[in-house]
């Protein structure tokens, strides 16, 4: 008896080893494939504006503050380089942004084998699947790490640069929650909250070499390409913020995320109906660490150099509401909240969003982070009528089935995701 008892568990050991070093292999895989030898490609000047001009592009009188001599008009502007950051409401925009390319037929620069442009390594040109030299994309929205003098290669000089922050202390809660089990420094962390401990004392954790070290330190400064490590006193943080502050002209913010939308609307020219939105990927209530005010002082420190980039474009963004006019603002968030809560109506099953166990179509499944099921999801409704049912669909829809209906091949994603899997499952 004693004899098959120790052959079942030596089996078992077995199988776990087994299993350890296959997962092992697909993580590696996932993280370490790089896109094909970047060879030295040839500059060929991409063109003003990209050759295709949709017939649905009808210019229209206009309310653009830019635009003021009476009876003007304006033709929305398609290309876009939107800067997707982490943790930021992004996939949510990405959303709206994948509609209109939709709608008036636009060419997307997408990335090959995965969802994001082999982040964490900076972007490269020829990680566009399918891209030759001279090519021209009118869209350009997945992950990357920002490489500003690549991605001018690959898009009109007309493109409009647009990406999106986010309160760094609720960023870091958030991206701790979402990146933590993957990031190798976080397992030595004693006790079931991890993150107060770490905010008591970061540097004792922290490990700037450290495998997938950047998800918690100036995650945002990262994502722009830059040196999340450095002083903040540093020259070279003022230099890069300025660079940032000048080449997009126009940073949302998170917290205003409709009144982002509004000022998106003035400067592209688009309509009301290109805003319509569902929040994505959102996070279970009961999931979200609560910070207390010193905790929050000590995350804001921690990632003083993205706190400043943080105000220093929440002051210009003031500025731009001041110039669209206060009053403007408020009535055109006012119509936006009401036409999304009708579309809420007509699409959602319950108008609200539900937990991962709750979703009844597969395809509806939102990526989840390893460990757990806390990003939330929609259900459609059943009886949806004809003249709405397929915007419905398009906006409830997660990014990664989105992305695989546009064409994008995602197989290191999928196979990535069956990993992911296993461990929810486990």
């Amino acid at each position: 008896m004693t004899g098959k008892r120790g052959r079942h568990w030596r089996s078992v050991c077995k199988g776990l080893v087994l299993g350890t070093l296959l997962t092992s292999c697909t993580i590696l895989v996932y993280c370490l494939s790089t896109p094909q030898i970047n060879f030295s490609l040839p500059e060929v000047p991409v063109p003003y504006s990209c050759a295709h001009r949709p017939s649905q592009l009808h210019p229209k009188p206009t309310a653009n503050t830019s635009l003021r001599s009476a009876g003007q008009t304006c033709a929305p502007k398609v290309d876009i380089m939107f800067m997707k950051t982490h943790k930021t409401a992004s996939s949510t925009f990405l959303n709206i942004l994948f509609r209109f390319g939709e709608k008036h037929r636009l060419k997307f620069a997408f990335p090959d084998s995965r969802n994001d442009f082999f982040y964490p390594s900076l972007f490269q040109r020829s990680q566009v699947k399918d891209y030759r030299p001279g090519m021209c994309f009118n869209i350009i929205c997945n992950h990357m790490r920002f490489n500003a003098p690549e991605v001018a290669k690959l898009l009109p000089s007309d493109t409009s640069y647009i990406t999106i922050l986010r309160d760094p202390a609720e960023l870091f809660e958030s991206s701790f929650h979402y990146f933590g089990r993957l990031i190798p420094f976080t397992w030595k962390i004693p006790g079931d909250d991890k993150l107060t401990e770490f905010l008591l004392d970061p540097k004792l954790y922290f490990d700037p070499e450290g495998f997938n070290s950047f998800y918690l330190k100036n995650l945002l400064f990262f994502d722009f390409g830059q040196d999340n490590t450095l002083q903040l006193d540093d020259p070279r943080v003022d230099e890069a913020i300025g660079f940032i502050t000048q080449r997009f002209q126009l940073v949302m913010l998170v917290e205003y995320f409709e009144e982002s939308l509004i000022l998106l609307k003035d400067a592209l020219c688009w309509e009301m109906d290109d805003l319509l939105f569902f929040k994505l990927n959102a996070r279970s209530r009961s999931t979200v660490s609560k910070l207390t005010p010193e905790l929050r002082a000590r995350a804001l420190e921690w990632n003083a150099i993205d706190w400043k980039l943080y105000r220093h474009v929440n002051q210009t963004f003031w500025k731009k509401v001041d110039v669209y006019g206060s009053q403007r603002m408020a009535r055109d968030v006012a119509e936006l909240r009401r036409r999304n809560k009708e579309m809420a109506s007509i699409c959602i099953e319950g108008g609200h969003a539900v937990e991962a166990a709750s979703i009844q179509e597969t395809a509806m499944q939102p990526w989840q982070p390893i460990g757990e099921k806390s990003i939330l999801g929609y259900n459609l409704k059943k009886n949806v009528n004809k003249a709405h049912r397929k915007l419905c669909r398009k906006m409830l829809i997660p990014e990664i089935q989105y992305l695989t209906e546009l064409g994008v091949n995602l197989w290191l994603t999928k196979l990535w995701s069956h990993v992911r899997d296993i461990f929810n499952w486990w």
